[in-house]
């Protein structure tokens, strides 16, 4: 991601790479104490999970962070009768219902695992792009990744101004440090060539600056 001048097609870092997947940052499953009876536990287990709403909060955000199935039309189908008729007007320490599928949701999230290849690293990155409510999809990140790095997490460019600069473009969407610090997503590896961190950063600052890495289809 050079400040100025065309891609051209990057070296290979000689260095090894080591992985460090941080992906979704290991959304916990948090639930509350209680008692040894085995109907205390079931009822624990079914009871419905409640957000209190603060100020700047919207639907979409909400059913992101909670990774809610049905997204932001669900959780207002089901507090209708709270939020009222404008699902885009909600009043912050209002009580809204996320129901048990919250807790299920965040089960499967803990759970999931990715292949480690550019198949794999696109889709975590998707998953921890949904969490922070960043745009983007599988074929933009990868039509963007095939043009900047042919699916190489190593590659740099070592000749372009940004290089001349000492601060050469790098990994899978080929972004500069500074950039990479900038827009690093919370939750990734702060090794700005390891891939699931580098597609984030990248389409953190795509979505910024573009609207979305759906949106960019040459040099950026």
């Amino acid at each position: 991601m050079p400040a100025q001048g065309k891609h051209r097609q990057p070296k290979q870092n000689p260095i090894t790479r080591r992985l460090a997947l941080a992906g979704t940052g290991g959304l916990a499953l948090a639930l509350p104490l209680v008692g040894a009876t085995s109907a205390g536990a079931a009822e624990s287990a079914t009871a419905p999970t409640t957000y209190a709403v603060v100020a700047g909060d919207t639907l979409s955000q909400i059913a992101a962070q909670h990774s809610l199935t049905g997204g932001w039309e669900q959780l207002y189908a089901a507090n209708r009768t709270t939020i009222g008729e404008n699902p885009a007007t909600i009043r912050p320490g209002l009580k809204l219902n996320l129901g048990t599928a919250a807790k299920k949701a965040a089960a499967t999230i803990a759970a999931k695992t990715y292949p480690n290849n550019l198949d794999g690293w696109i889709r975590e990155s998707l998953d921890v792009m949904a969490k922070h409510g960043i745009p983007g999809t599988y074929n933009g990140i990868h039509r963007n990744i095939m043009r900047e790095s042919s699916g190489n997490p190593l590659a740099i460019n070592n000749w372009d101004s940004n290089a001349a600069a000492g601060i050469p473009s790098k990994g899978l969407l080929q972004v500069i440090d500074p950039t990479f610090r900038a827009h690093h997503v919370p939750g990734t590896s702060l090794d700005s060539y390891d891939p699931v961190a580098n597609i984030t950063a990248a389409c953190n600052y795509a979505a910024k600056r573009y609207g979305s890495i759906d949106n960019v289809n040459g040099p950026y």
